[in-house]
């Protein structure tokens, strides 16, 4: 992880990353109570993860980078971010774009407000989903 990576991410923790990757993980505590909303769960902890230090970290359509159709990809995984967003996808992505809105009115907070922007998408389908660390 490079020097401005770090900073960018320990500014971002700051305002607004704790917050938001706090939400995720409670979104993902409260898919754990039933059995079916595991594997939301696990999706909830990794994306709250990246919601903790977005910088140098990217979402990827698993079915476009592995070439190969899997549970989540498929019909089912549509069905799933139906369910996913009537249930927390919606509530997450006002959370970022509530963010988003308040950084934008500097011009320093521009690259968080995008990141939120980018966290607001993924937390409205993020069924099929997978975080790739980025390439120095």
């Amino acid at each position: 992880m490079t020097v401005i990576r770090l900073l960018l991410n320990i500014a971002w923790f700051i305002l607004g990353g704790l917050v938001m990757g706090l939400a995720w993980w409670l979104a993902g505590i409260l898919c754990f109570i039933s059995i079916i909303g595991i594997p939301f769960g696990r999706a909830c902890f990794v994306i709250g993860e990246m919601a903790f230090w977005p910088f140098g970290q990217e979402s990827h359509n698993r079915k476009a980078l592995t070439g190969v159709e899997d549970l989540g990809t498929g019909p089912l995984g549509m069905i799933g971010n139906v369910i996913w967003f009537l249930l927390f996808g919606f509530w997450l992505a006002i959370g970022h774009l509530v963010h988003a809105l308040a950084l934008f009115v500097s011009i320093i907070g521009i690259p968080f407000g995008l990141q939120h922007l980018k966290l607001a998408l993924l937390s409205l389908t993020p069924i099929g989903q997978t975080i790739k660390t980025k390439a120095a």
